[in-house]
């Protein structure tokens, strides 16, 4: 058995200004995803400006901020929801904004992704297929600010590594946080990144990105404790998390289908944006323009 290490959630106080260490994951998650994003728009053919990429960071913020909050209150906090909304959704509450949704953050995303978009004049799914690749990072980084607050713990367990945490009791437990971290932050970060470093059909990259987190997901229920406003939420077994991750693991089998069935180019490079540019055809002189005007009559 493992102690669990007794860490501070505050990082700094300075003087009304409380800074916490899960903040400060979330801003390192924002700034390597950043850094990485540009660095993949600045491959050969990606199709994409490093100048673009603040934007689109911008957009994807406000997405996992916003709908991880919005979704942590429709999901798992819905009779706080419902019986005092106001104080729910208010961050200087007694309740602040304690809690984000993975699976909120992700559809607040996806309506980023969508302005993002619309904006300038690419597709969903070349804005999602060039981002998935670097979301896994940003995934890990929240699972040590779980960690360190000493929050989403697994379930009691007799294994070697289990950890005691405080206040869940005095068994010991799986340390869900770190198996979260390294399934999120480094095996889901390899395979995506890896199948994405060669051309894929559009929509294929983001359709590996959903199956393989929807599948890991659905897995590391069984050995984390079920939410206490939830429980399980049927067979004596299954979690909203479950239940949440089951269809991505359909949509993610969809996408990669329709990516390979359609034969689509790579996602890589919107039409608007790509590097190669068209010559004009040369205005016809001549005999020759005389005989090219004759046939179009």
């Amino acid at each position: 058995m493992l102690q669990y290490p007794d860490i501070n959630p505050v990082a700094l106080e300075l003087g009304p200004l409380t800074i916490h260490w899960y903040g400060i994951t979330y801003l390192f998650a924002f700034l390597a995803g950043w850094w990485l994003a540009k660095w993949r728009a600045n491959k050969p053919g990606s199709g994409w400006k490093p100048d673009e990429i603040g934007d689109a960071v911008f957009y994807i913020v406000l997405g996992v901020i916003l709908g991880g909050k919005i979704g942590s209150l429709l999901f798992y906090q819905t009779e706080l929801l419902f019986t005092q909304p106001l104080q729910a959704l208010n961050p200087f509450s007694q309740y602040g904004w304690r809690g984000m949704s993975f699976h909120g953050g992700f559809l607040g995303v996806l309506v980023a992704f969508w302005l993002y978009a619309r904006n300038t004049n690419r597709t969903f799914f070349q804005v999602a297929d060039f981002f998935a690749p670097v979301f896994p990072i940003g995934l890990g980084a929240g699972r040590i600010g779980n960690f360190i607050n000493g929050e989403l713990y697994g379930r009691i367990t007799d294994v070697p590594w289990g950890m005691v945490f405080p206040h869940a009791g005095p068994e010991p437990r799986h340390p869900n946080q770190l198996y979260q971290f390294f399934c999120e932050g480094v095996i889901l970060f390899l395979i995506v990144w890896i199948f994405s470093s060669r051309p894929r059909p559009l929509k294929a990259v983001s359709g590996m990105f959903v199956l393989v987190y929807g599948i890991y997901r659905f897995l590391i229920e069984f050995v984390r404790q079920p939410d206490a406003e939830l429980g399980f939420i049927a067979f004596n077994w299954l979690t909203m998390g479950q239940l949440l991750s089951f269809p991505m693991i359909l949509v993610g089998l969809y996408l990669l289908y329709s990516a390979y069935q359609g034969g689509s180019d790579s996602s890589s490079v919107p039409q608007s944006a790509s590097p190669v540019t068209a010559t004009p055809p040369s205005k016809p002189t001549g005999r020759t323009g005389k005989a090219s005007r004759k046939r179009k009559k």
